[in-house]
């Protein structure tokens, strides 16, 4: 098996920061525990980018990640569009049309994820729920009558939306979150996960009020006003293939 993710932040694994500072997320230890469960080893590779939109993602991850020649493709996208103040949220959900005509093509099957719901605890956490639902309803109505299309959705998993699941930045998943997204895949693909992966760990608190306006929303308006992105200059982590042998 090949497996290669394209996306942002959510599949990048922003939020589970190791020791060393580097990230790990959903997709890596999706690619190990895959090995693990299968009992051989998994060729696995990772384009995405933080900060990236759902366009940017398509054009220009997919044709590197499908040139690997993998047997399955994931991808997620659309979750920094909602930020935005004006989103077309069925020109984002076209993206998955454009990924999943590209796989037919070259006959690679689509892992197909919707991203975590962070609504409940965001500032205009309304209208961020409003859009991911709309996002939600739009590519699955894209999918529609494909069994062979692998979905792990997870804007529905209501406990995955709790606190216990998050980094400081609200936003973003911490590592509780990605084991569970993990979880997801894994049981997707036929595969039961360990059961610890579905709970959490325990998790202190981060910060609020002022000081989390300070630390994480200041920041990000300050790169919406200068245009910026967090995912500048930054290269994918995994662009060629890494053998996961299962432990």
């Amino acid at each position: 098996m090949r497996f290669v993710a394209i996306g942002d932040s959510f599949s990048e694994g922003v939020g589970d920061e190791l020791p060393d500072g580097r990230v790990r997320g959903w997709a890596d230890i999706a690619a190990q525990g895959w090995a693990d469960a299968a009992g051989h080893p998994i060729q696995y590779a990772n384009f995405a980018v933080r900060g990236k939109l759902a366009w940017p993602i398509v054009e220009e991850q997919l044709e590197p990640a499908l040139a690997l020649g993998p047997t399955h493709l994931s991808f997620n996208g659309g979750g920094n569009d909602m930020l935005r103040p004006r989103t077309d949220v069925e020109h984002i959900a076209d993206t998955f049309s454009r990924v999943l005509r590209r796989c037919d093509e070259q006959g690679v099957t689509l892992i197909l994820l919707s991203g975590a719901n962070p609504a409940g605890q965001l500032p205009m956490g309304s209208l961020i729920q409003r859009r991911g639902d709309e996002l939600s309803a739009a590519v699955l109505r894209r999918v529609a009558g494909r069994d062979d299309v692998i979905r792990a959705l997870n804007w529905p998993d209501r406990e995955l939306s709790s606190g216990a699941y998050w980094s400081d930045d609200r936003l973003h998943m911490n590592a509780n979150g990605h084991h569970r997204v993990a979880a997801r895949v894994l049981h997707a693909l036929g595969y039961e996960p360990p059961a610890e992966w579905w709970s959490p760990a325990e998790r202190i608190a981060g910060p609020s009020g002022l000081a989390y306006y300070r630390q994480h929303v200041g920041p990000w308006v300050k790169r919406r006003i200068t245009r910026t992105s967090s995912g500048d200059g930054r290269a994918a982590k995994h662009p060629t293939w890494v053998e996961r042998v299962p432990q």
